[in-house]
């Protein structure tokens, strides 16, 4: 299989801390320059100093908080007309821990707003631009939660499959336009969203916490191997690979004029 090479500025959302400044890292040392997206200038414009003196490339801030609308347009509006970025890193986001009879309906909200909701906008700019370019990658950074919505908080786990089911969606419409589009799922990952949470990965058996920098470099081999579902902690891909053939086989069964017979239902003319 013949799979483009990701060329041009990475822009790369929530790079402050955590997956994001780590992706930061790992691809200014492939040569990209890069659009930092955060809310913590001090943070970014550090990170940034020490990528141009380390790597060479071009590092350019952008302070947002994607969660105002005014923000997200603005970051919309430089992936849409910006043709220097040829890769969209969509990691920003928010978890929050317990039970969602306990929860703060306000920070649901807002997860939702910013994991959903800002994700999507900014993953159609890219594509827009990246297909009018016929070249470009999305890179949207999803979770296992994904798969296991019983174990963890609904909400998260449910922004969290939108992302892989946008993903999956995406990359079959965009790949005739040449444009990529992968989804990552990590496990527990060793970065502040667990503090922020609620729940410190202290709390969580060391054997299942990976570091942020394990997890990012998988990541971007699966990239350069043209997975569009990349999960680094799966010991064996042909586990996906079953999932994915269990799921459309049913394809031909969801949707009948008639309920299935086990129902009794009596169908009437």
């Amino acid at each position: 299989m013949n799979i483009p090479k990701i060329s041009g500025a990475a822009l790369i959302t929530g790079a402050s801390s955590g997956i994001g400044a780590t992706y930061a890292e790992r691809l200014a040392r492939r040569g990209h320059d890069l659009v930092l997206v955060a809310r913590d200038r001090p943070r970014l414009e550090a990170l940034a100093q020490r990528l141009r003196r380390e790597t060479g490339v071009q590092v350019e801030i952008v302070v947002a908080d994607l969660n105002r609308r005014e923000d997200l347009a603005a970051v919309e509006t430089q992936l849409r007309g910006d043709e220097r970025i040829g890769l969209l890193v969509n990691n920003a986001g928010v978890a929050v821990n317990g039970p969602l009879l306990e929860a703060d309906t306000g920070k649901l909200e807002a997860m939702i707003q910013l994991n959903s909701v800002a994700a999507t906008r900014l993953a159609l700019a890219a594509a827009e631009a990246f297909a009018a370019q016929g070249h470009g990658a999305i890179v949207n950074i999803g979770s296992v939660t994904s798969l296991l919505p019983e174990r963890f908080n609904g909400v998260y786990a449910a922004t969290k499959a939108y992302l892989l089911t946008l993903s999956q969606a995406l990359a079959q419409e965009l790949a005739p336009r040449g444009v990529r589009v992968q989804a990552v799922l990590p496990g527990v990952t060793r970065t502040p969203i667990w503090e922020h949470s609620g729940l410190p990965a202290g709390a969580i058996p060391p054997e299942m916490v990976m570091e942020a920098g394990d997890m990012v470099d998988a990541a971007l081999a699966g990239l350069d191997q043209g997975e569009t579902v990349t999960i680094p902690s799966l010991p064996d891909a042909a586990d996906w690979d079953a999932y994915t053939a269990q799921r459309l086989a049913l394809g031909p069964h969801l949707s009948h004029a008639r309920p299935a017979a086990r129902y009794g239902i009596t169908v009437t003319s």
